[in-house]
């Protein structure tokens, strides 16, 4: 308690409430919408200037550098590559950074964590994939993101597929249900490809598309947890007695041959249904932007309209010219100045939030928070699973964001709101902060064994840095920025108090700013 009482003007300085923009990061950039030529912009800001709310600043390179890092590929920068960015006088260096990120293997290794949650990766109760399963699953979800695989090619995979669920990854999809039966399957192809929650549709509208997935079977095999997902023919004398009929209502006549999800995989992903390109390109604008179009980013209705159509339109159509090319999308919204907004509003209301006017603080989630607590300090987790398999070992250098099985933990993210992975909704993973985390940032042995034992600590006690170069290198290090002015006497006067020893104080600092609100929020 008497280092928090102590540090407490530190941990305001650092974030009193949200980041100086003016000051750290180098020069502002310009506001000036007219300037930009993403048509992201052009929509967005005709939007705002329409029902006349003022856009926030565009954000500075030291708030961008860490933004885009932890956007992308779920990973704090490194002190020398946020000064590297903030250095450069390249004006294209953004946009050059993105296109970096976007290649890098964390980014496979982070969005795999995102599908992962939607897609249910988890060996154990009451997804019930088992290890070898679940991991089979997550290598063929993270290839498919490394290879830029097209979003069409890729559900289309996972709606079709037939074999072993160790050998044929994608047939997952259908053993990660908890109810097999074919309305329970129609709900979650529903919510996981359309974005809409169809245990709300009329019976008939769902018994009709429960018919495309009446056929499905399971078997069994002589290997230990292997089963066989597979088109049965037998089943064919057994449809529902409901007809099959897409879900705009549009009958079908099924031929016995055929399986009928090839049909409806066929409707589904056919550019001119609007469903399954609207679903995706909203989803990745969530990711991105903190909010959807529509908002859940899983609840298409009627009665809940996108905040923008023409900016969902716009998104909409770039996907279908691309040809389901994710990372096309991902490059045109990360370049445009709608998504470079400062987080400090100009006008902080919730029609201001629905139409963009400012980027959303969000904490981070679990895995990215402690992935960047060992980053910093050079240390690693221990995980463990409720299974006791050799399958479930975990060697201590894999980070959070690239473990392949939900099942697979620790306390730490399980505190700090992991998703369970039992229902595929957005809404599982739950970033709320609460008592027991900020407790837990606090007081924990676990944290404060990190920052003792950090190899940034024992780095600079083996230099001759001074304490405003000691200073300058942590805020870099952890805040991805160099400290204010006013910071900086902070932070000295601590260090030339005398109240500790030099050590002491750099471990007190550190405690002080990863405890702050601007390393715990994206922003």
């Amino acid at each position: 308690m008497k280092t928090f009482l102590i540090l407490g003007g530190l941990v305001l300085a650092a974030f009193s409430s949200l980041p100086a923009e003016e000051t750290p990061g180098g020069p502002q950039q310009s506001n000036s919408s007219s300037s930009s030529q993403n048509p992201i912009d052009k929509i967005v800001f005709a939007r705002l200037n329409q029902l006349n709310i003022q856009p926030a600043r565009v954000c500075s390179d030291a708030v961008f550098v860490r933004r885009a890092y932890l956007d992308i590929i779920g990973t704090l920068p490194k002190g020398t590559e946020a000064e590297a960015f903030e250095m450069d006088v390249s004006p294209h260096k953004r946009a050059a950074l993105i296109d970096r990120l976007l290649e890098r293997d964390e980014f496979a290794d982070y969005w795999a964590m995102k599908w992962s949650d939607l897609l249910r990766v988890k060996a154990e109760f009451p997804i019930n994939l088992w290890p070898n399963a679940a991991q089979a699953y997550h290598r063929w979800i993270r290839a498919g993101i490394k290879d830029n695989e097209p979003y069409d090619r890729f559900a289309r995979q996972l709606l079709t597929a037939s074999g072993s669920n160790f050998r044929v990854p994608p047939v997952n999809f259908y053993r990660a249900l908890q109810n097999k039966e074919p309305r329970a399957i129609a709900q979650a192809v529903a919510l996981t490809f359309m974005g809409t929650r169809a245990e709300k549709w009329p019976a008939g509208q769902l018994d009709g598309m429960a018919a495309f997935f009446s056929e499905i079977g399971y078997k069994p095999t002589a290997e230990w947890k292997e089963e066989i997902v597979l088109f049965d023919m037998a089943k064919t004398t057994n449809r529902l007695a409901q007809a099959a009929a897409f879900p705009d209502g549009a009958p079908v006549r099924l031929s016995p041959e055929r399986d009928p999800r090839e049909v409806f995989a066929d409707w589904l992903i056919d550019p001119k249904n609007p469903w399954f390109t609207q679903n995706i390109a909203n989803r990745v604008w969530s990711w991105l932007l903190g909010r959807g179009i529509i908002q859940e980013p899983d609840d298409f209705r009627a009665d809940n309209p996108p905040s923008d159509p023409q900016l969902l339109a716009l998104l909409e159509k770039e996907l279908i010219d691309s040809h389901y090319d994710l990372k096309r999308l991902f490059r045109l919204i990360l370049n445009s100045k709608t998504y470079q907004l400062s987080s400090v509003p100009a006008a902080a209301t919730p029609e201001a939030a629905a139409h963009f006017a400012s980027y959303p603080l969000r904490r981070l989630e679990a895995e990215v928070l402690i992935d960047a607590l060992d980053q910093i300090t050079g240390t690693s987790e221990n995980y463990s699973s409720a299974i006791p398999e050799p399958y479930t070992f975990i060697p201590g250098d894999v980070r959070s964001i690239a473990l392949p099985d939900g099942s697979i933990g620790s306390a730490f993210l399980d505190m700090f709101g992991r998703p369970p992975r039992d229902t595929g909704l957005e809404s599982e993973r739950n970033n709320r902060p609460t008592a027991d985390q900020r407790l837990h940032l606090l007081n924990s042995s676990h944290v404060q064994n990190k920052i003792e034992q950090s190899h940034m600590i024992q780095n600079l006690m083996q230099s001759n840095r001074t304490t405003r170069q000691m200073a300058a290198a942590m805020y870099m290090v952890i805040l991805s920025r160099l400290p204010t002015e006013d910071e900086l006497k902070i932070t000295e006067g601590y260090f030339q108090s005398g109240s500790v020893n030099k050590r002491q104080a750099a471990v007190d600092v550190a405690w002080a700013l990863i405890n702050s609100a601007e390393f715990l929020y994206r922003h």
